[in-house]
């Protein structure tokens, strides 16, 4: 199973459309493309709707991607499966990341 990542952007903000799973073999894809493409926004969302799964080394690229925006916007998660909201709390993460 791969990751599919898809970008909307619209102006200084942009939504990331996840698809698939965030895993070890998935996470660097996310990672380089977070430092390719998301250098000028402000506003970032990530829309969880088809994600099917995350593993420590997607939480720490999402991890990443957090402090990367603390400094210079905001960053919120969408359309969270209770699966992935699972992994959130049990993690502590739900308590870092904004998720709606």
């Amino acid at each position: 199973m791969s990751l599919k990542i898809e970008k909307k952007n619209e102006g200084t903000k942009d939504t990331v459309f996840l698809t698939g799973r965030l895993d070890t073999a998935t996470a660097p894809e996310l990672d380089t493309f977070a430092e390719k493409e998301l250098i000028n926004t402000q506003e970032l969302v990530l829309d969880f709707t088809g994600l099917e799964y995350i593993s420590s080394a997607g939480l720490r690229v999402i991890l990443k991607m957090q402090k990367f925006m603390n400094v210079k916007g905001t960053m919120k998660l969408i359309h969270v499966s209770d699966i992935i909201q699972d992994v959130f709390d049990i993690t502590g993460f739900a308590d870092i990341l904004s998720i709606e």
